[in-house]
């Protein structure tokens, strides 16, 4: 973000009122509904993800492009691996 010239978040006020993810509970849930929040949680970080290339694209930012490359792949591969413990 600083290298594009803006400034960066920097609390977790701030992260809070950016993200697109709801708040853990309260009360913790059970293990495999854990599983199931945090495989949700990857999901919609890679459809941010993909939604943001068009972006980049028409902007010609190569840097930002590889960056979103890189989350989106460890992303979408948590949230398969997680998605498979979830199948029975």
């Amino acid at each position: 973000i600083r290298s594009l010239g803006h400034a960066a978040p920097g609390s977790y006020a701030q992260f809070a009122k950016l993200s697109g993810l709801p708040d853990a509970p309260a009360v913790p849930p059970k293990a495999m509904k854990m599983v199931e929040l945090l495989m949700l949680g990857h999901e919609a970080i890679a459809r941010t993800a993909r939604a943001l290339f068009p972006l980049v694209d028409k902007a010609g930012d190569e840097p930002s492009a590889d960056l979103l490359t890189q989350r989106l792949t460890v992303h979408e591969q948590t949230a398969w691996m997680l998605r498979s413990l979830l199948e029975e």
